[in-house]
């Protein structure tokens, strides 16, 4: 959005049907550096107008001519435990593909800052992939958090979205985070800003 000034959207069924290669597993879950990797290897992904999600798993269809978006040298990983780096990256590279541990009650959070004495801290525990957007502090409680895109739909948590606790390693959240090295979009290139770009 901040690049190209409109928000698209790519096929999250691109990845459950076809990156199997690349240790993911279809609807029971995977990486978001294994699916930057599988990205860079096939040569980009669909968009979601282009590939729609249909909530299960099912047989590979990506096509090379609805290519929308690549991702160059696969993914760069935030060093786990590490949440200044986690933020220099929000902050200076854009949205982080985060993961961390839904427990019990989460499910139900529809604003503040979320904090759970119930959910593990290793990388081993994260269950569930969402997006850093931003981070600050809370002003009522003074607590540091980051915001976070989930992946349930605007009708869940604060229009889609949830705020958690930084700087404790909330729900291992600081463990396993990644965001691509370099993409771009084809809709948005000429010829010969791409032929640069990849130069």
């Amino acid at each position: 959005m901040i690049e190209y000034g409109t928000l698209a959207t790519y096929s999250e069924q691109q990845l459950i049907d076809c990156a199997g290669g690349f240790e993911n597993y279809g609807c029971d879950g995977g990486l978001p550096s294994h699916a930057f990797e599988y990205i860079d290897w096939e040569g980009g992904i669909t968009s979601e107008r282009d590939y729609p999600y249909t909530a299960e798993d099912g047989d590979c269809t990506a096509s090379e001519d609805q290519i929308f978006l690549n991702v160059f040298d696969g993914a760069h990983n935030v060093t786990a435990g590490d949440e200044q780096e986690l933020k220099d990256a929000v902050f200076t590279t854009g949205p982080v593909s985060i993961a961390f541990q839904v427990v019990d009650g989460f499910s139900a959070y529809t604003s503040g800052v979320y904090s759970s004495d119930t959910c593990g801290k290793t990388e081993a525990d994260v269950n569930h992939a969402v997006l850093a957007v931003g981070y600050g502090v809370d002003v009522e409680t003074g607590m540091a958090f980051w915001y976070v895109k989930n992946s349930w739909g605007a009708t869940w948590g604060d229009e889609g979205f949830f705020k958690i606790e930084r700087n404790v390693n909330m729900c291992a959240i600081a463990m396993c985070n990644s965001y691509p090295e370099r993409i771009w979009e084809h809709r948005c290139m000429t010829e010969e800003e791409a032929e640069e770009f990849t130069q």
